[in-house]
């Protein structure tokens, strides 16, 4: 079988794993347009709580996503990742059963409880071979993207017709069809991948929390995706008095999501071809920052807010797609499953945290501090960038290398990071496996293996 494109249970493992990513994803989406209008006949509610409910489910899946993935490590991946879709099942009909508002925001941290994002990527990572790794993980990538503007258009026209109960129902179907295609489709795995891809160590975690590059990404991956829930814990309401109907919205989100992604092509071909990656990042705060200035100036006009969503959303979606790469390339070799799993964590924590500083702001002051906010919040994270260095462009691989000892390993170590190509070499005794970080480029897998006495 080639080495240069996926073979057929790579092929299998990607669409599978992927679509149930974005079953599980289109769910916890559709519900961030809809919530803050929908959501008003819910008893006991308040802008407070509208913000709680829609990022209720960042807190519990920041918490778990790591445990989850060692319990993935322990139990095997299917049994976890089913266990964690029939919580998320359970969470979904908990708040579509709800008449108020504190029963939604339960049910949408027990979604969250069903956090197998972690045990969903490991599962991937066991169904591929190193140097096809990326592929597969870039389908699911992408799959996830696309989940996130289906449910702009979704969800809008399932509360028009269904109310929220509607969305929680889909949501629990589509929890069900994602458990039937881990049952059904998903390829049963004969290997593992090496830990250092996959499961997160308490010990690695500790150590990459000080590592300077690596945390500005953490905390920007959470100032990115508080600023998504505190937009919208404001946005459909403000659409609304703006004069666009509820179930309109659609109308407005489709078009500039699309845009987005379309003008997103030339800023990623500019930062890879012409390696201006660290300025096309910070532009793309900038142009964040730019988008809220212009929320906060100009909130009465519906032609206006497209436009600054326009914006925020090309800088979004380069964002998005630039991050996890950037921690893949700058983490340890061995180190990429934890490095991932803080990134995620990160990711998720800051969906609860802006969810939660929306509320606060919605209902203790006027409608554009939320975007202010949004704008500070920005600049903050300009700055804390501002000192990011971006590594050459690299891929992990991991091989098996068969060591008695230490002084064996250090001893590989040292042999491989001598070969042309390889950036970086960490060879793990216990584990009898390499971790090579190289630039494919020049790098040469056949001669590689012949030095661990693989070919």
């Amino acid at each position: 079988m080639s080495t240069d494109s996926l073979n057929p249970i790579e092929k299998r493992a990607a669409i599978s794993l992927a679509g149930v990513f974005a079953f599980r994803m289109l769910g916890l989406f559709m519900l961030m347009p809809v919530l803050a209008i929908y959501g008003q006949s819910l008893q006991d509610v308040s802008p407070l709580w509208i913000g709680l409910a829609i990022g209720a489910y960042g807190l519990t899946q920041a918490l778990l996503q790591i445990p989850m993935g060692w319990l993935s490590d322990k139990f095997g991946r299917k049994p976890i990742i089913i266990a964690g879709l029939l919580v998320f099942a359970l969470g979904s009909i908990i708040a579509a059963l709800a008449d108020s508002i504190y029963w939604v925001t339960l049910g949408r941290a027990l979604q969250g409880m069903g956090a197998i994002a972690s045990a969903l990527l490991a599962l991937a990572a066991d169904l591929s071979r190193d140097e096809q790794r990326p592929k597969v993980m870039a389908v699911i990538g992408m799959c996830i993207g696309m989940s996130f503007a289906f449910a702009m258009l979704l969800g809008p026209m399932v509360a028009a017709s269904f109310g929220i109960a509607g969305i929680f129902w889909l949501t629990t179907l589509l929890a069900f069809v994602g458990i039937a295609i881990i049952i059904f489709m998903v390829p049963n795995a004969v290997n593992k991948a090496p830990k250092g891809d996959t499961v997160a160590s308490f010990s690695d975690i500790r150590r990459l929390l000080q590592h300077s590059q690596l945390l500005r990404l953490d905390l920007g991956v959470l100032l990115l995706h508080l600023t998504l829930t505190t937009i919208f814990v404001a946005l459909p309401g403000q659409l609304i008095r703006d004069g666009l109907a509820a179930d309109k919205h659609w109308q407005l989100y489709i078009p500039v999501f699309l845009l987005a992604f379309l003008l997103m092509a030339p800023m990623m071909i500019v930062a890879i071809r012409k390696q201006k990656e660290k300025q096309t990042f910070l532009l793309s705060i900038a142009m964040l920052v730019v988008s809220s200035v212009i929320l906060y100036c100009y909130v009465d006009s519906l032609w206006v807010i497209a436009g600054a969503m326009l914006i925020y959303f090309i800088a979004f979606n380069f964002l998005e797609a630039t991050m996890p790469a950037l921690v893949s390339r700058i983490a340890p070799a061995n180190q990429k499953g934890s490095a991932m799993g803080i990134f995620s964590s990160g990711q998720f924590m800051g969906a609860f945290i802006g969810g939660a500083l929306g509320g606060v702001l919605a209902q203790n002051f006027a409608i554009d501090t939320i975007f202010a906010a949004t704008a500070i919040i920005g600049v903050i994270w300009f700055v804390i960038a501002w000192g990011m260095q971006v590594p050459p462009k690299s891929k992990t691989i991991s091989l098996v290398a068969a060591v008695g000892s230490e002084q064996q390993a250090s001893k590989l170590a040292e042999q491989l990071v001598l070969l042309p190509g390889v950036l970086e070499a960490t060879v793990v005794s216990d584990e009898n496996r390499s971790y090579l970080k190289v630039d494919d480029k020049v790098f040469d897998l056949k001669q590689a293996k012949q030095l661990l006495g693989l070919s």
